[in-house]
C-alpha cells in the first residue's frame, strides 16, 4: 500500500504532466498557461473515497483560496483520485459541492469547474474524442476565482469559441494522437 505522501505525489505529477501536455500543450485552455508560469496554482491531494471526506477538504480549500492573495494563489486544484470512479456519480457529486459554495456565500467570487477521466458531455458518446478536454487523470475539482476568469475573458473575447476550437482539435488529433500525449493516470483504476 503507498503512503499518503507517495499518494500526493503520483497524483500531483500526473495532474501536472496533463495540464503541461494537455491543457497547456493543446492549449484547450487559453488562460492555464500564465497561472502556471506565475506558480499561482495549488495543488491538493484528497486521499479519500468517501464523498462526504472530500466535501470537508473541499471547504477548507474553498475558504483557504477566498482568503489567500490573488497573487499567491490564483487557482486551486482539487485531485481526488479515489473518488467517484463512475462518472455520473461524480456528476452526482457536484450538487452538493455546489451547494456547499453557496453555503460558505462564496458564489460570485468563486467557481468550481469539474474534470474526471470518465468526463462525458451530454449529447455524446463515451469514446467522442470531444470529451478528451475534460478528461483529466483523476476525479479533479478546480476552484476558479470569479475575478480572475472575468479578466481572463475581457482578454480573450472569443471564450466562447473555445470549446469548438478544442473539440475541431481533438477531433483532428483523434484517439492515436491523444494516446501520444502520454497521458497516464498511475493511481487510477
Amino acid at each position: 500500500m503507498r503512503e499518503p505522501a507517495d499518494t500526493a505525489r503520483i497524483a500531483i505529477e500526473d495532474t501536472q504532466l496533463w495540464l503541461s501536455r494537455a491543457v497547456v500543450g493543446l492549449n484547450l485552455c487559453p488562460f492555464a498557461k500564465a497561472v502556471m508560469a506565475k506558480g499561482q496554482l495549488r495543488y491538493v491531494v484528497c486521499h479519500d473515497s468517501d464523498p462526504q471526506a472530500c466535501l470537508e477538504l473541499l471547504r477548507d480549500e474553498m475558504l483557504h483560496l477566498a482568503n489567500a492573495p490573488a497573487d499567491e494563489v490564483d487557482t486551486t486544484l482539487l485531485i481526488a483520485p479515489f473518488l467517484c470512479p463512475d462518472f455520473l456519480d461524480f456528476n452526482d457529486f457536484l450538487e452538493p459541492a455546489d451547494r456547499l459554495l453557496e453555503s460558505l456565500n462564496l458564489g460570485g467570487v468563486l467557481q468550481i469547474a469539474d474534470f474526471h477521466p470518465r468526463y462525458q458531455f451530454a449529447g455524446t458518446q463515451p469514446g467522442d474524442v470531444e470529451n478528451r478536454s475534460n478528461q483529466s487523470p483523476y476525479p479533479l475539482l478546480h476552484l476558479l476565482r470569479e475575478d480572475s476568469v472575468s479578466r481572463a475573458v475581457e482578454v480573450f473575447p472569443d471564450a466562447a469559441l473555445i470549446y469548438e476550437r478544442n473539440t475541431a482539435l481533438l477531433r483532428e488529433m483523434g484517439e492515436a494522437g491523444w494516446a501520444d500525449l502520454s497521458l497516464v493516470a498511475r493511481l487510477y483504476p
